[in-house]
């Protein structure tokens, strides 16, 4: 899958930081969380573009990619456990995503990791596999 992050064990040399996996150098699940709850009030709050692709009521979409974040990121596989493969490309093809929606996906994730304190080789560590990611949702 395009992004998959590899975990690797306690004494390998990790790019994201000292944690085993991304998941436990972003602190576990509440950070986790709260990282997506800021993307989605960052979008709510300045993104018409984003805004528009998401349902009314934004707990759903929140709820699955906080699972989705949790195992890409190597801590609980919670999204796959309940719907099976992501299948990322193909949830999102209804949608009209180009470079300007892949780039504007990118500015609310970053301005997320900004709110909640992202920094370091994690952040740097996500910026090199968020990016490949959004673009890969480029459908048109």
């Amino acid at each position: 899958m395009p992004g998959e992050i590899p975990v690797k064990p306690h004494d390998a040399a990790n790019p994201w930081g000292d944690a085993a996996t991304p998941y436990e150098e972003l602190g576990g699940d509440a950070p986790v969380r709260d990282l997506v709850d800021a993307f989605y009030d960052i979008i709510e709050e300045e993104s018409p573009v984003l805004r528009d692709m998401l349902p009314k009521n934004t707990s759903t979409s929140r709820q699955k990619l906080y699972e989705y974040l949790s195992g890409w990121l190597g801590g609980p596989p919670l999204y796959t456990e309940k719907r099976g493969h992501p299948r990322l490309r193909m949830r999102h093809l209804p949608f009209p995503i180009g470079p300007d929606e892949a780039d504007e996906w990118m500015r609310c994730f970053r301005k997320a990791m900004d709110r909640t304190g992202v920094e370091g080789p994690i952040r740097d560590f996500l910026d090199s596999k968020l990016e490949p990611l959004a673009v890969h949702m480029i459908n048109r």
